[in-house]
């Protein structure tokens, strides 16, 4: 295994951790916002799944522009 190949491998295993880790708790999270509003709820539930896709879609970006 390379350095970028390496580098790679970690930043992934980085990413997956964090939003693995958020997902476990999103529930609850989502529970307690669901207290205060139920619109805010669904928010944070769209946040959440929009900074998958925003963090995945920079990283494609970032790989293409170092040619991996």
């Amino acid at each position: 295994m390379d350095r970028d190949t390496r580098n790679a491998a970690i930043a992934a295993a980085i990413i997956l951790l964090v939003f693995g880790l958020a997902a476990y708790f999103l529930p609850a999270i989502m529970l307690a916002v669901g207290k205060v509003s139920t619109v805010l709820a669904a928010f944070v539930a769209l946040v959440f799944v929009l900074g998958l896709f925003v963090v995945l879609w920079l990283r494609g970006r970032s790989q293409r522009k170092k040619g991996l």
